[in-house]
C-alpha cells in the first residue's frame, strides 16, 4: 500500500473532525429537544383535556398565496375554515396563476368583486381585483398581477387587517387545534415576534372534508426519504435552535408573526427564493441591532400538513430553489455574524448554518470523491474506505433512529408502529444515493446563486393525489 502524504492525512482529518463536529452539534440540539418535549408534552396533555377558546385570543389573518394551485387550493381553504380559533381572516393571493385556480376558488366560494381601500404599506405588483365571498364573510380574494411568492405576500400584509398573520403554502392542511396552539407563544411571551409549528409529509394521508382523517406514509420512495428528512429537520433540530432562541428559519409553509416588526424591516424580500428564512435572520437582525428584547419559537406538535415532491423533476427544483435562499439569506444578513450582543444567534447559529449547513454538500460530495481517490490509488484498502463510509451512514441512521422513536413516543408516530420497520430502513437507504442527489442538487443552488442565474418561484406540480378521496 503506497503511504498517505501529510496534504491528504490532513484532508483525512478534516472530513472526519468536520462531521464529528456536526453529529455532535445535532446530538446537543437533539438532547435540548428532548428535555422541551417533556415539559412541553406535561402541560399539552392538561390542554387536552379541556380545549377551549376565552374570545380574547389575538385576531390572525391568515396569508395563503397561491400560483397554480387549483388541484388543492378549495380543500386547503376548506381545511382552514374549520380551524378552531375565535377570530381569524382568510386572505387567498392569486399571485397571476395561469391554470384554473381562480376559476376553482370562484365555484366554490361564490366569489365576487368588492372595491376596498386599503394601506398600501409594503410595495407590490399592481392587484388586478379583490373578491369577497358571499358563502364565508371571512374570506377574500386578491387577485394580482405575477410578482412571486415574497411579492403576494407582501400584498396579503397590505389587506390584512390583525395585528398577527399567518403565512401558509396553498397546498397545505392545517389540524383543528394548529392555529390556537401556534398563537400561545405570543399569549404566553409578549416578546415574541413568530411562531412556526412541524410540517409533515401528507402524501400517504387521506383527506376529507379539509381533515386529515387517516395518518399513513407515502408508497412513493422519493417522498418516504422526505418523510424521514422532515422529521429529523423540523422536529429536533428546529426545537433545539427555538430553545437557544435562535432559529433561523420558519417554514413557509406555516408560520405566526407579529405584522409591525415584520413592516419595519421591509417585509419579505421580493430578490431572494428563500424569502421564510432571510425575513426570520433579517428580524434578529433588527431587534438585535436596536438591542430591542424578542422571542422567536417553534411548536413541535405535526401541525401542518403539506404535499412532498415525486417526481426527481420537482424535488431537484425544490431542493435547488432551498439552497439557494440559504446562500441568499446568510449573505444578505452577513453582519449578524459574530456581531456585537448578537448571542448564540450571531456566534453559534449563523456560524453552524454557514460551516454544516451552506457548506456541507461540497464537503460531503468532496469526501466521497477523496475516498474513491486514495482507494484507486492503493493508499487506503478496501476495508478502510467501507468502515469510513459505514461510519457517515451510521451518523445519519442514528439522527434519524432518535427522531423516529421519540416521535412515536411524544405523538405516537405516523399513524402506527407498523410503520417503525419502513422508516428505519428508509433512514438506512437514504444514504444510498438520495444523499448524494440532494446534495448535487444543493451544490447547483450555490452556482446558481453565485452566478446570478434568474430567480423565479419554481413550477411546484401538485399531484393531489392525497385529496382524491376529499368529500366536501
Amino acid at each position: 500500500m503506497i503511504p498517505i502524504n501529510g496534504i491528504e492525512y490532513f484532508l483525512l482529518w478534516l472530513f472526519i473532525i468536520y462531521m464529528l463536529i456536526t453529529t455532535a452539534v445535532y446530538l446537543f440540539l437533539n438532547v435540548i429537544a428532548f428535555h422541551a418535549l417533556i415539559k412541553y408534552m406535561q402541560n399539552k396533555v392538561k390542554e387536552d383535556e379541556d380545549i377551549h377558546l376565552t374570545g380574547f385570543e389575538p385576531p390572525i389573518s391568515i396569508i395563503i398565496p397561491a400560483y397554480n394551485e387549483e388541484q388543492t387550493i378549495v380543500s386547503s381553504i376548506r381545511s382552514l375554515m374549520q380551524l378552531y380559533y375565535s377570530n381569524f381572516e382568510l386572505i387567498v393571493v392569486n399571485d397571476g396563476s395561469n391554470d384554473k385556480t381562480m376559476q376553482a376558488l370562484m365555484d366554490e366560494f361564490d366569489l365576487v368583486p368588492f372595491s376596498e381601500a386599503y394601506y398600501k404599506r409594503l410595495e407590490t405588483m399592481p392587484v388586478k381585483q379583490i373578491y369577497v365571498s358571499r358563502l364565508k364573510p371571512n374570506l377574500r380574494v386578491i387577485d394580482k398581477e405575477n410578482g412571486g411568492k415574497s411579492d403576494a405576500l407582501n400584498s396579503g400584509i397590505n389587506f390584512s387587517r390583525y395585528p398577527l398573520f399567518c403565512c401558509m403554502d396553498a397546498d397545505s392542511i392545517l389540524e383543528q387545534f394548529s392555529l390556537i396552539r401556534a398563537v400561545q407563544p405570543f399569549i404566553e411571551d409578549p416578546l415574541t415576534i413568530a411562531s412556526g409549528g412541524t410540517v409533515r409529509i401528507a402524501n400517504g394521508c387521506i383527506v376529507r372534508s379539509g381533515h386529515i382523517i387517516e395518518k399513513g406514509i407515502p408508497r412513493n420512495i422519493l417522498a418516504l426519504f422526505q418523510l424521514v428528512e422532515y422529521l429529523r429537520s423540523f422536529l429536533y433540530a428546529r426545537i433545539g435552535w427555538s430553545q437557544l432562541n435562535a432559529l433561523l428559519i420558519i417554514s413557509g409553509a406555516f408560520g405566526i408573526l407579529k405584522k409591525e416588526p415584520v413592516i419595519r424591516v421591509g417585509g419579505y424580500n421580493t430578490k431572494t427564493v428563500g424569502e421564510d428564512m432571510e425575513l426570520i435572520i433579517r428580524l434578529h437582525r433588527m431587534h438585535i441591532r436596536e438591542n430591542i428584547p424578542y422571542r422567536i419559537s417553534f411548536i413541535p406538535d405535526p401541525v401542518c400538513w403539506t404535499e412532498a415532491p415525486e417526481s426527481m423533476g420537482t424535488f431537484g427544483t425544490q431542493r435547488i430553489r432551498w439552497h439557494r435562499g440559504l446562500s441568499e439569506s446568510l449573505w444578505l444578513n452577513r453582519s449578524l455574524m459574530f456581531a456585537k450582543k448578537s448571542g448564540v444567534t450571531g456566534h453559534f447559529a449563523m456560524p453552524f448554518f454557514v460551516m454544516f449547513e451552506w457548506f456541507s454538500p461540497f464537503v460531503e460530495i468532496a469526501g466521497y470523491l477523496f475516498t474513491v481517490y486514495l482507494l484507486v490509488m492503493g493508499k487506503i484498502n478496501l476495508e478502510f474506505a467501507t468502515v469510513f463510509f459505514m461510519f457517515a451512514i451510521f451518523v445519519s441512521v442514528l439522527l434519524s433512529t432518535i427522531a423516529l422513536l421519540l416521535d412515536e413516543i411524544t405523538f405516537k408516530g405516523i399513524s402506527h408502529i407498523r410503520y417503525l420497520p419502513v422508516l428505519f430502513f428508509i433512514s438506512f437507504f437514504e444514504c444510498l444515493g438520495y444523499r448524494q442527489i440532494n446534495a448535487c442538487y444543493r451544490i447547483l443552488g450555490v452556482f446558481k446563486w453565485i452566478t446570478g442565474r434568474k430567480k423565479d418561484w419554481g413550477d411546484m406540480s401538485r399531484t393531489g393525489k392525497w385529496q382524491q378521496a376529499s368529500e366536501f
